[in-house]
């Protein structure tokens, strides 16, 4: 009679799936200004580790077994790339935009799409109505004529023009405030 295992009554022997495999294009930034290391629950393949240049990186069997794709901005994703990586079922970029995803290749072979949206949406308004006003107001250059000591030289600097902001309408919520503008008068 042929020797089977038994069951002893006890938890099934434990069979590990293997860790999700993901290719980061460029050493994602955010985790070395953190101090910490990369998550440990998944199987990261990273090209700048290999000696093959990254086209011949794409063609190996590790990159082969790649789940999903973490990008920036700065990284594109091309047709001929996810053609090199069939398993790849995921995108991730960590930029708002999408214009360096082959979105056409992307939606024919079925892969997701996840980006940080208009995560930096408010932060960039706020940054753009900023600079208008250093500009419009020439407030770096002023500072610049200081901190060099041309006032004392060249006399007082002259500013800008003045700036007003028509307001169409404010909206307050717990954590900011919106200004939609409807007129710059300068």
């Amino acid at each position: 009679m042929a020797s089977h295992p038994q069951n002893d009554g006890g938890p099934p022997p434990h069979h590990r799936r293997p860790l999700p495999c993901i290719l980061l294009l460029r050493h994602p930034p955010h985790f070395s200004l953190l101090n910490r290391p990369l998550p440990d629950n998944f199987h990261f393949l990273k090209p700048w580790e290999s000696p093959l240049p990254l086209h011949d990186f794409l063609s190996s069997a590790d990159a082969g077994s790649a789940d999903a794709i973490l990008t920036s901005g700065g990284a594109p994703i091309t047709a001929d790339m996810l053609r090199r990586l069939p398993k790849v079922r995921l995108v991730i970029t960590t930029s708002a935009g999408l214009n360096h995803i082959d979105l056409a290749e992307c939606r024919r072979r079925g892969i997701a799409i996840a980006s940080a949206g208009d995560v930096y949406s408010e932060e960039v308004a706020d940054l753009a109505v900023g600079l208008l006003i250093d500009v419009l107001r020439k407030v770096s250059a002023g500072d610049r004529c200081v901190r060099r000591g041309l006032w004392s030289s060249k006399g007082e600097f002259a500013l800008g023009s003045k700036v007003s902001v028509l307001a169409q309408s404010l909206y307050q919520s717990d954590d900011f405030l919106s200004l939609t503008v409807v007129g710059i008068r300068v």
